[in-house]
């Protein structure tokens, strides 16, 4: 909105030229997200602790959690509304790619509300029925897909790109809408998983999106694909500013949620988070990479399935607990270390899917 605007005073005075640089708009989104942030939040957190939207916390948990009860719950709204607003106020909205990157997380995070109010407000410990959850994040899921199907103007956008290689590129034609709807579901999914400790996701979420926005700024620029030897696809470069907006908005509620937290994220932030990364990293064609730097992610759902399949098939448990940051908890590991170590892992990650970038 600002850069229509800002296109239009450029006759009046040159200066404002310099917010057509896709990276002041990035900063200034993330800058921006961030300030609403941090003013919002403390608003949000008294509305949501006077209506007593607070966690319920599970009798089978960790009794660590005990103390958690009543914390302010459905935080993630923050997040989204401050993503939301920081995108259309600085992103080009004439890019196909903003649209369905916004489109596709607000989805998923309406979904999250749902649940999340049918178990904090209506108070059905069930929430969202597991079948209908699921049936609704596919439809989300795959109506991200076909709309980046359909919309490809280059076989690069559809083709599966292996990183360490300069040209290895599967074609997947119509196979595409699968792998892009497993991404964007499985992505969701396991933010979700993940979001059980304070700070636990929302780290990770704003390491990998950051790094995600690195890769949309050098696929969405001609000379610096070619020079690094990655897809180009034209357009993606304004995904930045998304990714700016997802770190800014991250950061603030990081303020709040850091241990011990003063408000959770909720379903409506860890899956719309999720299908964030995993929309974003469609786009910017690194979904092996996003695999990678999202490793936390993938462990504590491997863990969770692992889990569920040994209790079936043998009656018995792999770890202590699942998802596998209460494994550690229970092995006496306070909060703050299980979180802590899952960052520095989650940023050891994200340098070497950065590594690709160059390594090939």
């Amino acid at each position: 909105m600002l850069l229509y605007l800002t296109q239009h005073l450029v006759p009046l005075y040159s200066g404002f030229n310099v917010f057509s640089y896709l990276t002041l708009r990035a900063i200034l989104a993330a800058l921006t997200a961030l300030v609403f942030s941090f003013l919002v939040g403390p608003w949000m957190i008294r509305k949501l602790t006077a209506r007593q939207i607070g966690q319920r916390v599970r009798d089978f948990g960790p009794e660590s959690h005990l103390p958690k009860a009543g914390t302010p719950t459905m935080g993630g709204a923050m997040i989204l509304v401050a993503i939301a607003i920081s995108t259309v106020l600085w992103a080009d909205l004439g890019n196909r790619f903003v649209w369905i990157v916004l489109a596709t997380t607000l989805a998923f995070g309406l979904i999250g509300f749902w649940d999340d109010y049918l178990k904090l407000i209506v108070g059905d410990s069930r929430g969202l029925i597991a079948r209908y959850k699921y049936f609704w994040q596919s439809v989300a899921g795959l109506g991200c897909a076909v709309a980046l199907y359909v919309t490809a103007k280059s076989p690069v956008e559809t083709a599966l790109h292996v990183p360490f290689f300069k040209d290895v590129a599967l074609p997947l034609g119509a196979l595409y809408v699968v792998l892009a709807y497993f991404v964007v579901v499985g992505s969701s999914n396991a933010v979700n998983l993940t979001d059980g400790l304070d700070g636990l996701a929302i780290m990770p979420a704003v390491l990998v999106g950051g790094a995600l926005g690195v890769f949309a700024y050098v696929t969405g620029n001609v000379v610096f694909s070619n020079y690094l030897a990655i897809p180009y696809v034209a357009g993606a470069g304004e995904v930045l500013v998304f990714c700016a907006t997802l770190v800014g908005a991250g950061l603030g509620f990081l303020w709040f949620n850091t241990y011990p937290a003063q408000v959770f994220m909720g379903d409506i932030g860890a899956l719309a988070l999720g299908a964030a990364l995993g929309v974003v990293a469609l786009v910017v064609r690194q979904e092996i990479v996003l695999f990678v730097m999202g490793g936390v992610f993938v462990m504590e759902t491997v863990s969770v399935m692992l889990q569920v399949v040994s209790y079936r098939l043998t009656g018995r448990r792999i770890f202590r607990m699942a998802p596998i940051h209460h494994h550690f908890e229970l092995k006496g590991w306070a909060e703050p270390k299980v979180i802590v170590r899952f960052w520095i892992i989650t940023v050891v990650l994200v340098l070497i899917g950065l590594a690709t970038l160059k390594l090939r």
